[in-house]
């Protein structure tokens, strides 16, 4: 019954709020005007934090939920991030949202160019200045060598505008939530992780590293180990850990190629698998002092 009633209210706290956004969208579109849109490009996060904001809420009313934060002492609101994190359940990204909601700027994410098309999000990712980039498959680049350079190209000129605006760049380095069976296929590399895959968080990076004042490098960790948002609203989640380190972006990295440049690849691999050893270990410290 918990989880029942904090699910009505989110979706009617997301019909109200969302219906906002999508009319600030829609005039973002149909009003092309310079002064318009830098006035809805402050109202538009702001929609969405205030969305955000009341979800939060409702976590704080309905559950007992212990959330236990470190290192969130040096953000600004007005920074600009690639956020890096471990995948453990869906309930990553409202526990995410939570935490650095009106911290840092309001966290998006690279979608695939085509999302753009999809009816109603897409025009609400496109308002709130969510990239969109395209991806060449190693095919496609055998097929047609011309296409090399054009993906990181592209995303630049994607991303051109968070030159001039506050902005958080969201990548689950896993690339999928972390199960038994995944972690079981993977041969066991970490114990509490699955591989990293450092494509997507080089390819950021690469595109506008300039850009970023740091990489917040989270670490997630439940009890229970993997609880679902049904677990999360009706109660059963006895703690959240979140743990942030902010990391300097390493030299050489702004506006490298990982694709082409073999060097920097490796480079960039042994950095991402230092990261993950940490976290691991992180992990298998509170795993034990959890019992």
């Amino acid at each position: 019954m918990r989880a029942f009633v904090a699910a009505v209210l989110v979706m009617l706290n997301t019909g109200l709020q969302g219906s906002a956004l999508l009319l600030a969208a829609l005039v973002k579109v149909l009003l092309p005007v310079p002064a318009v849109r830098r006035a809805l490009d402050r109202l538009l996060p702001a929609i969405a934090e205030s969305w955000i904001a009341v979800n939060s809420t409702l976590i704080d009313r309905f559950t007992r939920t212990r959330f236990v934060l470190e290192g969130l002492e040096s953000l600004r609101p007005d920074g600009r991030y690639l956020v890096l994190a471990n995948h453990r359940s869906w309930v990553d990204i409202p526990v995410l949202q939570k935490v650095f909601n009106r911290r840092i700027p309001l966290l998006r994410f690279f979608l695939k160019h085509t999302l753009i098309w999809v009816p109603v999000l897409g025009l609400c990712w496109w308002a709130l200045d969510f990239p969109f980039m395209r991806r060449h498959t190693k095919s496609q680049l055998a097929k047609r060598p011309e296409l090399a350079g054009k993906d990181l190209a592209a995303t630049r000129k994607a991303c051109e505008k968070f030159r001039h605006i506050p902005v958080s760049v969201m990548n689950f380095v896993e690339g999928t939530r972390f199960t038994p069976a995944k972690h079981a296929g993977q041969g066991g590399a970490y114990r509490h992780l699955l591989r990293p895959k450092a494509g997507g968080a080089a390819f950021v990076l690469g595109a506008m590293g300039e850009s970023l004042d740091a990489v917040l490098d989270v670490t997630l960790h439940y009890e229970p180990a993997s609880p679902t948002l049904a677990d999360l609203f009706a109660d059963r989640v006895r703690t959240v850990r979140v743990h942030v380190q902010r990391r300097p972006i390493p030299e050489g990295f702004s506006g490298a190629d990982y694709e082409g440049d073999r060097e920097f690849r490796k480079q960039f691999q042994a950095w991402m698998n230092t990261l993950w050893n940490e976290k691991d270990a992180r992990l298998a410290g509170w795993n034990d002092a959890a019992g």
